[in-house]
This record gives structure tokens, C-alpha cells and sequence, in this order.
């Protein structure tokens, strides 16, 4: 019992999002290949509608197209809810622990598995497969021995479906713009309501000293935690269906110090976090 309340899960639960066309996916896959290149376990899940993470972490378009999303998996959905057309009540937790390794593929020491999203037209409707969604998210975040990175749809509608609470922190990429700054005030103002603590910034095509300060004008410091200038070499990966880390050096030593950064406030946290444990065992002991 001792040693399940004293482990702390080291590994990071990151959930990535941001306005679209801001390269949110470029920073996803590169940052899930550097955790992969210190041996890590590292599993990263495509939530996104337009599905391109595989392309980003080097997958081929021909693997890919064999890919099905979680989400459209008709017959697994009715299997694990109970849910079809004759039955419209169902399972809101339904058995989904097998799903993350039976169905992702693995390239460059990289999980990736292809989950989609559900399309509520706005409308914020459980269904089947949001309950599906929202499940196996949850059971993502109870892998302690990886380090899990989410893909996220462009927008906030996962934000007001409550989809990715529990997640260590989310990063908003912005790129320099009025419209960006304020994808990140919404996505900190909902996050908070699911009691994610940690939403930090990065900021991606930043041309120069002018870009960097009206990003650093508008962000708080503790919550930027670096800079991905405009490079042509990820474009041209992007043409190419190259994944970035592959192609750029540039692009990717700039992303793994932000990494680095990502790493350190992580490991300040599980610091403070077995020091409140242990405080609590202090106090427990007295009261006996």
C-alpha cells in the first residue's frame, strides 16, 4: 500500500492545442519524438478531425490510410457501450484499456494511435462515441509508464466537452497575432474550469525580434515557454509528408529546449508533490 501512495507518475500527460494552421502538429509529433529518442514510452493520440499526426512522426501515407479512427468504429463503439439502433441506452464506462495497444501503430519508437473526434456540430451531445472519446483519454492519462501527448482538434469544443480533463498541462500553440493571443486567454479561462492548473504557450513562426516581443507583451512569463521561428525546411517537410524532426535540426533543437523546460516544471511539481505527501503522512502519524 506503501509504495502505490508514495508513486508519483513522472511521465507527462501533455494535451496540445491552438487555433488552426498554427503547427500544433509539427510541435506534438517533434516533441513525442524527442521523448521517444531518451527511450521513453511515449504514445501519441491524433484527436484531431484532420488527421495528420502520422504524417508528422514520419508515418507513411499508405500505413495511414489503413488507419480507421477510434471514433469510427462502429462496431466497436456498439460492442463496448451497448449502444445501436435498437438500443439507445448504453454504457457511460465502457471497458476501453485494451484499446490504446491494440490499435495504434509504432514508428520511430512512437505509439501512435488515431482516435477522431465526434462530430456534435455544436451541439455538445453525449453520444456514444464522446463517451468512447472521453474514456479512453481518461485511461491515457492512468498510463503511468508513458509519456502521452494529445493531438487536439483546432478550436475549444474539446475544452467544453470536458473531453481532456486530467491532463498534466496543456500547451497552446499561438503564432504572433491578435486572434492567437486570444485562443490562449479562452483556452486557460475553460481549462481552469476543468482543473488543469498548467496552460504555457509556445510560440510557432515567430520571424523575428519584433514577433517575439508581442508575444512576450502579451503572455506572462511563466507561461511561455519558448520560441519555434519560421523555418522553410518544415514547410518543405510538410510538402514532402516528411516528419520535421527528421528533416529540420534546426526546428527540432529549438522544440527540445522547450522540451527541457517542459521537463524541469515537471519535475519541480513531483518535488512539491511528494513533499505534500509526505507532510500529510507526518500529520496522519501525529494524529494516531
Amino acid at each position: 500500500m506503501r509504495k502505490k501512495f508514495w508513486k508519483v507518475d513522472e511521465n507527462m500527460k501533455i494535451a496540445v492545442t491552438g487555433k488552426g494552421g498554427v503547427g500544433k502538429t509539427t510541435f506534438a509529433a517533434t516533441l513525442a519524438r524527442l521523448y521517444a529518442e531518451e527511450g521513453k514510452n511515449v504514445l501519441a493520440a491524433d484527436v484531431d478531425p484532420d488527421a495528420n499526426l502520422g504524417l508528422a512522426l514520419g508515418f507513411s501515407e499508405e500505413e495511414l490510410d489503413e488507419i480507421v479512427p477510434i471514433t469510427k468504429m462502429r462496431k466497436l463503439v456498439e460492442e463496448r457501450t451497448g449502444a445501436n439502433a435498437n438500443n439507445q441506452f448504453y454504457k457511460l464506462n465502457p471497458k476501453v484499456d485494451d484499446i490504446p495497444d491494440t490499435y495504434s501503430k509504432t514508428f520511430n519508437g512512437v505509439k501512435l494511435l488515431v482516435l477522431g473526434t465526434v462530430d456534435t456540430a455544436g451541439s455538445g451531445c453525449v453520444c456514444p462515441e464522446h463517451v468512447i472519446l472521453k474514456r479512453i483519454i481518461s485511461h491515457l492519462v492512468l498510463r503511468s509508464d508513458d509519456v502521452v501527448i494529445l493531438d487536439m482538434e483546432a478550436g475549444l469544443e474539446h475544452l467544453a466537452r470536458g473531453t481532456t480533463a486530467g491532463m498534466d498541462q496543456f500547451v497552446v500553440v499561438i503564432e504572433p497575432g491578435a486572434r492567437s493571443i486570444q485562443t490562449y486567454k479562452n483556452v486557460k479561462r475553460l481549462a481552469a474550469d476543468l482543473g488543469i492548473r498548467q496552460v504555457r504557450v509556445v510560440a510557432n513562426k515567430v520571424r523575428g525580434e519584433e514577433d517575439e516581443a508581442f508575444i512576450r507583451d502579451r503572455i506572462p512569463e511563466e507561461d511561455l515557454l519558448g520560441f519555434v521561428h519560421y523555418n522553410p525546411e518544415v514547410i518543405d517537410a510538410d510538402r514532402q509528408g516528411l516528419s520535421p524532426y527528421d528533416v529540420s535540426a534546426s526546428a527540432t533543437d529549438e522544440i527540445r529546449k522547450i522540451k527541457e523546460k517542459i521537463d524541469k516544471g515537471r519535475s519541480e511539481e513531483h518535488t512539491s508533490e511528494l513533499q505534500s505527501r509526505r507532510h500529510l503522512v507526518c500529520r496522519l502519524l501525529l494524529e494516531k
